[in-house]
């Protein structure tokens, strides 16, 4: 099935915006949310140029405003008539270690991350649910596969409860026309992580949200991206022992 009208959030940097350009490049509308308006303005510029027959239409939204969730959906919903496909992409990475004073940095990935992708999940489900069909994605993360120490402690936990959240709803909407997947990138450039020089694996964007956009296309129930070598590193993460996959990280 093709997907004509695909809503992303975090669309105006990082691997939201490289997903724009490229399911641009495919030929979908697409309906882009961030913060920086000013950032998707550039890039609804630069797409409506580059591929003159697609719609793209753009909103402010933070996705930490629940209400302006649903009704930044639904105005999209009105815009194009559906919304064929949600990726639920906005996310935060800063994080401590528990317990070293830094309760408000954890706390805002905590929710950026689960409270909020609930949010977004909700108001997508809502809308399929209306339509009798969609495709939601959630974007998780590698990280989500074990409890992990230090910065990424509360990282972690919030993609591992986003990932058990999309599988919560795909259980509740096996025997429906709507279909969930969620996407397990491994390291790949963004400007989340654009300061880390020397992490070992890291693909650059468009390659790794190249095999993002494979993945989605397929409308798996999960998927780790690039396939190799995350999908073995993941089985590793689930299975080591606690203690070598603390040195690991």
């Amino acid at each position: 099935m093709t997907r004509e009208n695909i809503l992303i959030t975090g669309a105006s940097s990082g691997l939201g915006e490289e997903m724009a350009r490229q399911f641009a490049a495919k030929g979908r509308n697409l309906a882009l949310a961030a913060r920086r308006v000013d950032r998707l303005a550039e890039l609804r510029a630069e797409l409506t140029v580059a591929h003159p027959d697609i719609t793209v239409s753009v909103k402010a939204l933070d996705v930490n405003d629940h209400d302006a969730v649903f009704a930044v959906f639904k105005e999209f919903r009105a815009e194009l008539g559906t919304l064929d496909r949600v990726i639920v992409n906005a996310g935060l990475g800063k994080g401590q270690p528990i317990g070293t004073g830094y309760f408000h940095a954890n706390k805002q990935t905590a929710e950026t991350n689960f409270i909020a992708a609930l949010a977004q999940c909700e108001a997508a489900v809502e809308a399929f649910r209306d339509q009798d069909s969609g495709h939601l994605v959630v974007i998780s993360s590698m990280s989500a596969m074990r409890g992990l120490p230090r910065n990424l402690t509360t990282y972690a936990a919030s993609k591992a409860g986003v990932a058990a959240l999309a599988e919560g709803i795909r259980a509740d909407t096996l025997r429906t026309p709507i279909k969930v997947t969620t996407i397990y990138p491994g390291y790949i450039r963004s400007e989340m992580n654009d300061k880390v020089k020397r992490t070992p694996l890291l693909v650059d964007t468009v390659p790794g949200v190249r095999s993002m956009v494979k993945a989605i296309e397929r409308e798996p129930g999960s998927a780790a991206v690039p396939a190799w070598p995350w999908a073995v590193i993941g089985f590793a993460l689930r299975n080591l022992p606690l203690g070598l996959v603390a040195r690991m990280s």
